[in-house]
């Protein structure tokens, strides 16, 4: 869409976190995975082993063809074998083995820990709810925005295709022949679509434009921006929604959770720099 939207680098302090709540989530998963599909010399193939195969978090095992699901459960059958041939063989001596395992053990060491903390800290309904009432501003859906737009060179060329939007009868319409035929951007194509977006994802020239449009309207000044000039036509708006603490609750104590466990962290990791002997080369 030749780069009208504006990439956001701003970072939300709140979802700030060493190990995210999903790496948690699929570490807890990987530690209490009771339920197994086969044995082997009485070892489980587990969902984890199953998981492995697949590398795929959005494949549901379950819903696989039953032929599919036997091919995988042979291949963690076969991986499983292989694995205890592997260890049966003596590689647990092995330099590059044990270099390998202790740098696993580090990482699995601070994931456990990680988990530990965060099942540890725990908030009152009280709490979660004056939390939300500081946080208004964080829990709001942002004014949305559907609309098309025409992107040209010239102010010239932006104000002949207002001359010809203000002439036609159905206005849509003609904008639609216009964005095809005259639209320098990949949106052109899509007859002008920029799809659903708020005001913050565009660039603030456009953004400030499409917000005085009413909808089913189009812009009959051009609109300048670095990429060209604009001549937008608003589809439909949304107004934005404050969401009520009964919507978010769910997530409020996930971020109260990260917000604490960032600044223990913190103090931690300060505290043991001090102690620390640290030499950088």
């Amino acid at each position: 869409m030749h780069h009208l939207f504006e990439i956001n680098y701003k970072r939300n302090v709140m979802k700030k976190i060493v190990l995210t709540t999903a790496s948690l989530f699929f570490l807890a998963t990987n530690l209490v995975a009771n339920d197994y599909y086969a044995t082997v010399n009485g070892d489980k193939i587990t969902k984890q082993d199953i998981n492995l195969l697949i590398q795929d978090p959005r494949v549901d095992f379950n819903q696989l063809p039953d032929e599919m699901k036997k091919q995988i459960i042979d291949g963690a059958i076969n991986r499983k074998l292989l694995a205890k041939n592997a260890l049966d063989s003596g590689v647990e001596k092995d330099a590059e083995y044990i270099d390998a395992m202790n740098r696993i053990k580090e990482d699995v060491a601070l994931q456990v820990w990680q988990k530990q903390k965060v099942d540890s800290i725990k908030f009152s309904e009280k709490e979660k709810k004056e939390f939300y009432n500081k946080n208004k501003e964080k829990f709001i859906i942002p004014e949305n925005f559907e609309a098309r737009h025409i992107l040209v060179d010239s102010e010239k060329d932006a104000k002949d295709v207002v001359k010809e939007l203000d002439k036609a009868v159905n206005k849509e319409a003609k904008f639609k022949e216009l964005a095809k035929a005259k639209s320098k951007d990949d949106a052109g194509q899509n007859e002008g679509y920029l799809g659903k977006f708020s005001a913050n994802d565009m660039v603030p020239d456009f953004s400030n434009a499409i917000k005085a449009l009413k909808k089913g309207t189009y812009s009959k000044t051009p609109v300048k921006t670095e990429f060209g000039y604009h001549v937008i036509f608003l589809i439909d708006k949304t107004p934005s929604k404050e969401l009520s603490y009964d919507e978010v609750k769910d997530n409020i104590e996930r971020i109260m959770k990260s917000e604490k466990l960032n600044k223990d962290i913190e103090q931690l990791v300060s505290d043991l720099r001090k102690k620390a002997k640290i030499v950088i080369k």
